[in-house]
């Protein structure tokens, strides 16, 4: 049977959905939390037009991935996750992404420029569509944490405005 064959018994007549946030709730409920999940919620949006073009604008990435690589086995939690700047001239050519949920048979993550698009940037900048690539880029490790999450934007807002920078770009794994 091939691969195709094999999809197309298990398509459904009717489609179905799960729904994550009340998957979330009994999860929480189930493992004893006093407090049910709580969804981030704003009263306002972070999010402003540009002040000027894009041709003039400095962009930064922010990666959810993790710096260090370690060779423990596949899944298993990385360490000293924190916050953290790297310069973009000194991108590696590998991150730690193995311990994030993701589905891992279907795609990969050998190609750090699909999540880290550092290359792509640079070609914009040096053809004008963007100013500049700021000199370094930002990582927040993936944290499921809202008070953490807060902190940790605190601080790459910080480093962004120490650099001029105008945009910046989440790429999130």
């Amino acid at each position: 049977m091939t691969g195709a064959a094999k999809k197309a018994d298990r398509q459904l007549e009717r489609r179905s959905f799960v729904s994550y946030i009340d998957k979330s709730r009994e999860y929480y409920e189930a493992h004893g939390y006093e407090q049910p999940y709580r969804w981030a919620a704003f009263d306002e949006v972070p999010f402003a037009p540009l002040e000027q073009p894009l041709g003039d604008s400095r962009v930064a990435v922010v990666t959810t991935s993790f710096l260090h690589h370690h060779d423990s086995a596949w899944g298993a939690p990385a360490t000293g996750k924190e916050v953290y700047h790297h310069p973009v001239a000194e991108a590696p050519d590998r991150m730690f992404t193995d311990d994030l949920s993701w589905d891992k048979q279907e795609t990969h993550t050998d190609d750090t420029e699909s999540f880290l698009p550092l290359g792509a940037l640079s070609a914009l900048a040096n053809s004008g569509v963007i100013g500049s690539l700021n000199e370094r880029f930002f990582g927040v490790p993936t944290e499921y944490s809202q008070r953490k999450t807060g902190l940790d934007a605190d601080q790459v807002a910080a480093w962004c405005a120490e650099d001029g920078v105008d945009i910046a770009l989440l790429v999130p794994l």
